[in-house]
């Protein structure tokens, strides 16, 4: 009976040191973002997705990241950070790679009239 409470007693404390990635961290706030900045996105790259600018929240205030470029992940959707009001507070979602996109169109295979178009643009 020991041995048991031992082993499940290890088996907590090893969760308990699992520590979540940075880009997984909820980000809630009072205070809304500002207004986006106008941004011009330059010239289309092969092979890379333009992951616009956008506000995140750092040492308690709000600071602008500037949009850059990223490289492409064939079958994979690029979502941009973004701020949400939910009952007077700010939550940020994460941006990051979405799984769906099989044709690479940039539309997820959900959204997409025409999924797996062999004959796209």
């Amino acid at each position: 009976m020991l041995k048991k409470i031992l082993l499940a007693a290890a088996i907590a404390t090893s969760f308990a040191s699992v520590t979540a990635p940075v880009s997984a961290a909820v980000v809630i706030v009072r205070q809304a973002p500002p207004e986006m900045r106008v941004e011009t996105m330059p010239q289309a790259r092969r092979g890379y997705v333009w992951a616009p600018g956008h506000w995140q929240w750092k040492r308690n205030k709000h600071v602008w990241v500037r949009g850059h470029w990223v490289r492409e992940r064939r079958g994979y959707t690029y979502n941009a950070p973004t701020w949400e009001e939910r009952n007077g507070r700010w939550h940020m979602q994460q941006g990051g790679w979405r799984r769906g996109d099989r044709d690479g169109d940039g539309v997820r295979n959900r959204d997409d009239a025409r999924p797996n178009n062999p004959n796209r643009n």
